[in-house]
């Protein structure tokens, strides 16, 4: 049994700002890709009555359950929100099966929660002593797995590629190293097995020097860019003319994803610059509402420290 008193830190980001791009009038149909709390999918449902719905999809099963006891708490229609455990990477076949149709916005909020953050099981935060697993649902490769088993070369490639992070190739030597003697089991022996590689000055800044191999991790086991790189253009072919596409990011890696997937959609040519004739038949399908992305208020982050790196793109469909 799932209790909803354990969740209730999680704070939706940019909640104004969502609702304020998507403008939801009465009986229009959202999807919340990433449900995560519920906060902005309920948010959006009390101004879509009497008979505007939202689907909401989240791989853990808490996050599901939380959302379900939200809304018998707030006395809310039951069906106005149907809630699916599923990966948003099969966004078309989820609505499908959910005869889900008319859809006004779609919305990816690609944080993950602080209920998932502050799960003793999942190993997402360096901040508990935990499990390697990393797993948003329970299917796939966990981060222990990785850790333990993949090759020096294949460590640096990954802590280099998804978290951008300096110290790869010395984080994935000590790693093989340590892990000779014992594996590598849980956060705090990889926090402890990164330190010391780590120059002292890096070890105090205002980020802590496991960040960006947790976020690589995460991003790896989750394939956090694979399936961003696949949902976006189901959610433009799902949304009604008029419809908007919302897009929250956390770090450079995704958001250039989606800056670029939002330029290339919003353009009648996709050909090469070199190509002096157009030779493709690419028509745009998006038009872009904010050229620079929106990002919290400074009051938001305070309270919400999460928050801080989050940014906001919008685009209507055409």
């Amino acid at each position: 049994m799932v209790e909803e008193s354990k969740y209730k830190g999680h704070i939706p980001v940019l909640l104004d700002e969502v609702i304020e791009n998507f403008d939801p009038k009465p009986n229009q149909n959202f999807v919340d890709c990433t449900l995560g709390g519920g906060g902005h999918s309920l948010a959006i449902i009390k101004l879509t009555g009497p008979s505007g719905k939202a689907l909401g999809i989240d791989l853990d099963e808490q996050a599901v359950e939380v959302a379900k006891l939200k809304v018998k708490n707030e006395k809310l229609e039951v069906d106005r929100l149907i809630v699916v455990k599923g990966n948003f990477r099969d966004l078309k076949n989820i609505v499908h099966q959910n005869n889900f149709e008319n859809i006004s916005g779609i919305l990816l909020d690609l944080g993950f929660s602080s209920m998932e953050m502050d799960d003793s099981e999942k190993g997402l935060s360096f901040r508990y002593d935990a499990p390697l697993d990393m797993r948003f649902g329970e299917e796939g490769i966990m981060a222990g797995e990785v850790i333990n088993n993949f090759k020096e070369k294949e460590l640096e490639d990954i802590f280099r590629t998804y978290g951008e992070e300096r110290f790869s190739g010395r984080i994935a030597r000590i790693i093989c190293e340590v892990r000779k003697e014992k594996p590598i089991r849980t956060t705090f022996e990889l926090v402890e097995a990164i330190r010391k590689v780590i120059p002292g000055k890096f070890q105090h800044g205002r980020i802590h020097f496991a960040t960006k191999v947790f976020q690589a991790l995460r991003i790896f086991v989750n394939q956090e860019l694979d399936n961003l790189k696949i949902v976006l253009p189901q959610a433009i072919d799902l949304l009604l003319p008029g419809g908007r596409l919302v897009v929250i990011s956390f770090h450079s890696l995704e958001d250039r994803i989606v800056k670029e997937f939002f330029k290339r959609e919003s353009r009648d040519c996709i050909c090469p610059k070199e190509m002096p004739i157009c030779q493709c038949d690419h028509k745009a399908k998006l038009k872009i509402l904010n050229k620079k992305p929106i990002i919290p208020k400074e009051g938001e982050a305070k309270i919400n420290p999460r928050s801080r790196s989050a940014k906001l793109r919008v685009a209507v469909r055409l």
